[in-house]
């Protein structure tokens, strides 16, 4: 049997070599379903050759099965739409699956293993499906503002790695990027951040793209999301509520609890001003908003973040002291859990599934979150156990292993970063916790990685903090726990990193064995 290169990241659930090769040195493929088109131009140039006819002895044919019927091959079950098998022998290529995702992820597989040998590929018979069904990636383009280029470059590496969500950070204070029909102050005053008047050392502070209109027009959003179609991707829109928000306050300083002045703020941190709760026209607001993000991203999904919203405002507003007084609540922070059932009811008139971070679970004793709102829990795994208990659907992004903005090596200094998470530690993450008892790990959808870009001046860098514990990330997603193996990932890293030189992905290179506890 040859020994040759099979290591594909994410690692599939089997992968079984047998004797023999396909050989593939000036043959020309043949496929009987469409290749995906960014697949298909990776191995253009890595020199493959596509044909439209079947009549030449020197293709090799690839031959794809998509039954909707659930059956079994081999002793695996094709049971989930995203599984496949992927058999190679010395004639041809089989793929097999219950739908196009899978097949999808199969043509993935295929595109690894021929990027990872010369010449010729071994005979193998992989039996692959993913153990989470949510595995994510978000990108923060509030406080640095990627292109669409960039963008796309990323949907590539999410779909390159099996990955199915793309959560775009559309709205904070440094920044609104999203056009809201009927609202244009929101872009046109709530996309530009002014130049500070600190001298430039100052921590906390960034002079990138100031005075400068940043944001995506809806033809540019459009293109995105079809893009991400194309590469099986759902694309989870986030617009802030009820915090987060000195851009739409800049914009339109009715919706604030003083009135202003506001500005898009050009400083990082938690900011007092948020929106006001004792103001029913702030629902009307985000009707419209949310009528727009309908119209412009069809998933099932719409995240209206939840987090850090401080209430010291509403404890001095007339507004807000009125509303909480015909609420009967003990408290202003209060305030926030009867708005994000509010929110939670328009997101749902909007046909849309509600997704908030781990704070909307606070403070919501008068008003607890119906079992609807999927609870994304970022602060560490209690606000996922918590929402388990509540019988919440539940996102893992704990900040100690999936914010790939974070250090990666204890001796990369960089001023204001929260900790360090190695490679090592990242593929340590598990998206469920001893304390959740087993009838609950079925409420786990699955886990994101978040890269949050206060501290990022170019592209370039967000790829060199990305790579490879995004490739790590991936695996922690698709794989159970008991299929893991750190020694065996780091061994794929190899010709992996290969791959992403070949796609002019910039990454990290150091000793991919740091201890843990850095």
């Amino acid at each position: 049997m040859h020994d040759m290169n099979t290591n594909i990241i994410p690692k599939p659930y089997s992968i079984t070599q047998e004797e023999g090769v396909l050989k593939t040195a000036g043959k020309t493929f043949f496929s009987d379903y469409p290749v995906p088109e960014f697949l298909k131009d990776i191995l253009l140039k890595e020199g493959y050759k596509f044909s439209e006819s079947t009549h030449t002895e020197t293709n090799i044919k690839i031959t794809t099965l998509i039954s909707n019927e659930k059956s079994e091959i081999n002793g695996f079950n094709l049971e989930n739409d995203e599984s496949y098998i992927l058999s190679v022998s010395s004639k041809e290529i089989k793929i097999t699956s219950p739908s196009s995702r899978g097949a999808f992820y199969g043509f993935v597989s295929l595109t690894q293993l021929l990027m990872g040998n010369q010449d010729e590929i071994p005979c193998v018979t992989i039996c692959d499906k993913p153990e989470y069904s949510w595995r994510g990636f978000l990108l923060d383009t509030c406080r640095h503002f990627f292109t669409t280029d960039f963008i796309k470059k990323i949907l590539d590496q999410c779909a390159f790695h099996k990955m199915n969500v793309f959560h775009w950070h559309l709205t904070d204070d440094q920044g609104w990027r999203l056009p809201v029909d009927g609202y244009p102050l929101l872009t046109e005053k709530g996309s530009v951040r002014q130049a500070h008047t600190m001298p430039a050392s100052t921590e906390g502070t960034y002079e990138g793209f100031a005075d400068m209109k940043m944001y995506y027009s809806h033809e540019e959003i459009r293109e995105i999301v079809k893009y991400a179609e194309e590469r099986k991707i759902t694309i989870v829109p986030e617009v802030e509520f009820p915090g987060h928000s000195s851009a739409l306050l800049e914009a339109y300083p009715e919706y604030g609890c003083t009135g202003g002045p506001y500005k898009v703020e050009n400083r990082w941190g938690i900011f007092p001003d948020v929106l006001c709760l004792g103001k029913d026209k702030i629902f009307d607001l985000f009707d419209d908003i949310l009528s727009t993000v309908e119209k412009l991203f069809p998933g099932k999904y719409i995240h209206i973040g939840g987090d850090e919203c401080l209430s010291e405002r509403w404890e001095n507003c007339p507004d807000c002291q009125r509303r909480m007084k015909e609420l009967n609540l003990d408290n202003a922070s209060q305030l926030q859990s009867w708005a994000t059932n509010k929110m939670l009811g328009i997101v749902q008139k909007h046909n849309r599934i509600p997704i908030g971070w781990d704070e909307v679970l606070e403070n919501n004793e008068k008003f607890p979150a119906g079992e609807d709102l999927i609870v994304q829990s970022w602060r560490g795994f209690e606000g996922g156990e918590e929402a388990v208990r509540t019988n919440h659907k539940v996102i893992m992004s704990p900040q100690t292993h999936c914010y790939l903005n974070l250090k990666n090596k204890t001796s990369y200094e960089e001023p204001g970063r929260l900790g360090t998470i190695t490679l090592e530690k990242a593929y340590s993450f598990v998206p469920f916790t001893d304390e959740m008892s087993q009838d609950k790990r079925r409420l786990i959808l699955g886990g994101e990685c978040t890269f949050w870009s206060e501290y990022i001046t170019a592209s370039r860098i967000t790829e060199y903090l990305m790579f490879p514990r995004f490739c790590a990330m991936a695996e922690c997603f698709w794989l159970p726990e008991n299929k893991k193996s750190f020694g065996e990932f780091v061994t794929s890293l190899d010709s992996h990193l290969e791959r992403l030189s070949k796609m002019d992905v910039t990454f990290y290179r150091g000793d991919y064995n740091e201890n843990m506890s850095s």
